[in-house]
Formats: C-alpha cells, sequence, structure tokens
C-alpha cells in the first residue's frame, strides 16, 4: 500500500476531531473521504502531510513512517497536495509557474531569477499537456477562470512527481462538465503513473462516479468504508450523510 493510516487521534480542547481512524490506499486507486462538515477530513489531511502532529497513531508512506515530520520532508519523500482554493503565482504565466514548481523539486528555486535559464520550457508544457491545460501556458493566472486555476494546480502538484496526492475539495466552485474533466484527468493520471489518490468532496456525482473505494467520517470516527456500491447501500452513511441524495 501507498498510505497506510492506523488509529490516529487528534484532539483539540476535548473535542475527538480525529477518533481512532484506520484506512488504507493503493497505487493507482482513488479513494474518496467524506463526511458532514466537521466529521474530521480536513484535519485528516493535515494529519496525512504533516501540518498536524497526531496525537497518537502512525501514518506511513510505503515503508516509511512520516506522521510527525515537517511538511516540507514529507512533500521530498512524495506526497502532493491541492488545496480549496487553488494557489500560483498570479502575476506569472502558467507555464512560468509550472516551471517553478519543477525546479523546487529539484532543488533549484532559491531564486526567481534561475526561472528563464535554469529548466526547458519543455518540461513544463508536457505536464500542462497531461492536464489537459496546454492552451493556458501563456496566461497569465490572475486572469484563470476558476476551473482553469484548478487545472493548473493539479500540474503544479504533479510536478513533484508524488508518489501519493491529496485533493482537498478539488471541484469546488467548478461546473459540472469542469468538474468531471478535472476528475477524468486525475483519474487517468493516478491509473497511468500508478499514482495513490486521496480526495474529499461534497459532490456527490463525482464522490460515486470516480472513487474506486469510499470512506466515511461523521465526528471523527470511520462509520463505513466500501466501494460505491456498497457505501451507498449502508444504512449509516444514509441515515447521518447521503440521506436523499441516494
Amino acid at each position: 500500500m501507498t498510505l497506510r493510516v492506523a488509529h490516529l487521534h487528534k484532539s483539540f480542547g476535548g473535542i475527538h476531531a480525529v477518533d481512532d481512524v484506520s484506512f488504507v490506499v493503493g497505487a493507482g486507486e482513488l479513494v474518496a473521504l467524506i463526511g458532514p462538515n466537521g466529521a474530521g477530513k480536513t484535519t485528516c489531511f493535515n494529519l496525512v502531510n504533516g501540518q498536524l502532529r497526531p496525537d497518537a497513531g502512525e501514518v506511513w508512506l510505503g515503508e516509511t513512517r512520516i506522521d510527525g515530520l515537517p511538511p516540507h520532508s514529507i512533500v521530498r519523500r512524495g506526497v502532493g497536495r491541492t488545496f480549496q482554493v487553488a494557489a500560483t503565482f498570479a502575476s506569472m504565466t502558467v507555464r512560468e509557474n509550472v516551471r517553478l514548481a519543477l525546479l523546487a523539486h529539484a532543488g533549484k528555486a532559491d531564486s526567481l531569477t534561475t526561472l528563464a535559464s535554469a529548466l526547458p520550457a519543455a518540461e513544463a508544457d508536457a505536464l500542462l499537456a497531461r492536464v489537459g491545460a496546454s492552451e493556458l501556458a501563456d496566461a497569465h493566472c490572475a486572469t484563470l477562470a476558476y476551473g482553469s486555476a484548478k487545472r493548473v494546480e493539479l500540474a503544479l502538484a504533479l510536478a513533484g512527481k508524488p508518489r501519493l496526492l491529496l485533493m482537498d475539495e478539488p471541484t469546488a466552485g467548478m461546473a459540472p462538465r469542469a468538474r468531471g474533466q478535472l476528475m477524468q484527468a486525475a483519474s487517468g493520471l493516478a491509473k497511468h503513473d500508478d499514482i495513490a489518490v486521496l480526495f474529499t468532496e461534497h459532490d456527490m456525482d463525482v464522490v460515486f462516479g470516480f472513487a474506486d473505494r469510499i470512506i466515511v467520517l461523521d465526528h471523527g470516527r470511520v462509520i463505513a468504508q466500501g466501494t460505491p456500491a456498497e457505501v451507498r447501500a449502508d444504512p449509516k452513511v444514509q441515515a447521518v450523510y447521503l440521506g436523499e441524495a441516494v
């Protein structure tokens, strides 16, 4: 397994945000982490990528235990992340943003002045092509529509050649067609490159349309996990989250 989470616990002021959570994500697999607001999804993400330290439990990336390591060290070991709000350098072009991400992964981005000559544009352009964003290469990020910015952010995350990709609300704010296109790109890349993908999402069409497996949290605890069909039929999930969505 690429990611193994074992008995994670995290509390804030007596509130158990993550309470004995365990799951795995395999290479090439898309796993959705869903649940009501406040269920513990973002806290779980932050524990996996080092933004938070667990009170107890373990996080393993392959054969390496990573819980407690700083975020930059976890990134170096092969964990990428996209966020609910796409983060780019607005004054730079899309190609320049991707080139900078590639340079950072190579340890050569100590100065923005290295950008012009340290890396051929072809590598950045190839990465943009893989996420279906070639036409955006010369656009300044400040001018991008929201859906386009999310696609560029996916390219930035992939620049680090991750073994594990965490996608936090990847389609939030996007039009339905753009949601499908983004998740189709993520799915194809995961399968082709054997990247393990863990994503949170409120759009159940996206979850049930693209996830290989689903993990459901409620009040910090896993109440169900399995295939989309298994989770959709689970009475506990229907009661606390899906409701009429089933």
